[in-house]
């Protein structure tokens, strides 16, 4: 049997209730005139009455949710309605391009050009099978951003937008020559007695897991924050651990975002010196880290502020407070005590002023240069300054080709990377209030040279060294190092290749020639060579 619905249900219930009334009320009146005694003298009589009135509210109250419900209903229904037309317009007007451009005689670019949002595909003699690929990309891009009209990429806790991103990579690698590490070498160092100076081997522990979350407005702010992870923590203590690497943080921000000002607090790059070479071997760390390229994913708080000028130049001025790092290993595992840089009661401090602009060919032009400043405390009031100071550049040079690069010099910059991870150099055992330490002076710097002959081919060269001073090795021979204490002087070249074959997959061959000089020995040497496929999400 067919249920009716609350509607109906409601209109028959409201009826039987003016028909009990009726009859009620009849009843009522005769026993009222046989006996003499009124409805208020009968309470359950009454209490009927209170019933029913309450049941009548009821009934009203649900039929009033029900006509509410049903607008509601009605409205989401139009919604959809207009959507699906939007929809089937979009994708009719894809199709007829489509079957257009398949089906239509070669005519001049000028004459056929592309659905609006892309390039000109130049001249008129691309291949039919090239064209016909682009619009397929075309069609799969569209048919995906029609899909998210209707699904949640990531579901958040809160009601705000959340971005899951990342790049899957596998890195297959060679090494000729003994290096301070087999998958992502930064020195290399002398002939051990067991090694062969030959090794080969594959990693997918440089892949990157990162979220985005989009906060609401505050005080005109944008507000957003992101978390980056990758799995270069080092390895467990297993069978084959180094197939399991460990999940490590690397920055993790909170942004504010006016139109001209931002205030930037969390865990991130040096933004005194905010470029690095361009690799997909080397995602870990940056390309060249340790031959000329600064960099310590640091806690810190900066404030950025950019001046646009009427010629379309802008002047950006940043500045900020980091965490005074050295560079010391950390003395265990679970507990963190304070480092030489932060006994000494005060944060490092950096700014940076850079002017940018835009070449006839809208590529974009941008020239740097920064400073940093830190106290270090090394006990028995050996008191170090720690300082820098940076430039960079970002600069086209016609069409295809592209130069950037940094320098910088300073002192006690091992928190930085410099030096091989050196701050200060001593001259005995650091307990004895009477050995002397000094903060290593360094120098380094890279540069790279980019060509792009197409847009999903790019071709990069790059060169860097780091250089302590000679005279202060020579003088105080012992210090903290994370990678060698005896590096003199360190240089890295590398030339890349790297293929986009699709908006999200990347193809990459890399060949690396690195050259360390130790203070008191030869120069070793070593050759990497690295084939990368990753894959965007």
């Amino acid at each position: 049997m067919k249920r009716p619905n609350r509607a109906t249900a409601g209109r028959k219930g409201i009826a039987a209730l003016a028909m009990g009334l009726f009859i009620t009320s009849g009843g009522a009146a005769q026993t009222a005139s046989e006996g003499r005694i009124a409805p208020e003298q009968n309470p359950s009589l009454a209490e009927a009455l209170r019933e029913l009135g309450t049941e009548v509210r009821e009934l009203s109250a649900e039929l009033q949710q029900t006509r509410q419900e049903a607008a509601r209903a009605q409205a989401e229904t139009e919604q959809l309605r207009r959507e699906l037309r939007e929809t089937r317009q979009q994708l009719a007007t894809l199709s007829a391009w489509l079957l257009g451009s398949v089906h239509a005689p070669a005519a001049p670019a000028v004459e056929a050009g592309p659905p609006p949002g892309r390039e000109p595909a130049g001249s008129g003699e691309a291949s039919l099978d090239a064209r016909v690929s682009r619009l397929e990309e075309d069609e799969q891009l569209l048919n995906s951003k029609l899909s998210d009209q209707y699904q949640s990429k990531v579901e958040s806790g809160s009601k705000y937008r959340v971005r899951l991103s990342g790049t899957a990579l596998l890195n297959v690698f060679e090494n000729r020559g003994a290096t301070d590490n087999q998958d992502l070498p930064a020195l290399a160092l002398s002939p051990r007695p067991l090694g062969t100076g030959h090794n080969f081997g594959a990693t997918v522990r440089q892949s990157l897991v990162g979220l985005e979350v989009f906060g609401p407005e505050i005080a005109g702010a944008r507000t957003s924050g992101n978390v980056q992870f990758d799995f270069f923590g080092g390895f467990p203590p297993n069978e084959n651990g180094v197939t399991e690497g460990l999940v490590r943080m690397r920055t993790a921000t909170l942004r504010l975002d006016w139109p001209s000002t931002a205030v930037v607090a969390g865990q991130d790059a040096p933004f005194f010196s905010p470029l690095s070479p361009t690799s997909l071997a080397s995602l870990a760390i940056p390309a060249l880290a340790y031959s000329g390229n600064l960099w310590s994913w640091t806690p810190q708080i900066r404030v950025e502020h950019r001046w646009l000028r009427s010629d379309g130049s802008s002047w950006l001025v940043q500045g900020g407070i980091l965490d005074p790092l050295t560079g010391e290993p950390n003395s265990s595992s679970f507990d963190r005590t304070p480092g030489a840089g932060e006994r000494s009661g005060q944060p490092a401090y950096a700014a940076r002023l850079a002017w940018g602009s835009t070449t006839a060919g809208g590529r974009p032009v941008a020239i740097g240069a920064g400073g940093y400043y830190g106290r270090q405390d090394w006990g028995y009031g050996r008191a170090v300054d720690s300082w820098a100071g940076t430039m960079d550049w970002s600069v086209p040079l016609g069409r295809y080709l592209a130069w950037s690069g940094e320098l910088y010099q300073g002192r006690a910059l091992g928190g930085l990377g410099a030096a091989a991870g050196r701050s200060v150099l001593w001259n005995g055992p650091l307990a004895d209030p009477s050995t002397a330490v000094i903060g290593l002076n360094v120098a380094g710097g890279w540069s790279q040279m980019k060509v792009s002959p197409t847009e999903k081919l790019e071709f990069n060269g790059a060169f860097g060294e780091d250089v302590p001073r000679h005279y202060d090795l020579e003088e105080f021979t012992q210090g903290f190092s994370y990678l060698n204490s005896d590096v003199g002087r360190n240089q890295t070249a590398m030339i890349n290749a790297i293929y986009r074959a699709r908006s999200n997959l990347l193809l990459s061959l890399e060949y690396r020639r690195l050259w360390t000089f130790p203070v008191n020995a030869p120069r070793n040497t070593a050759d990497h060579v690295n084939v990368g496929v990753g894959i965007l999400f």
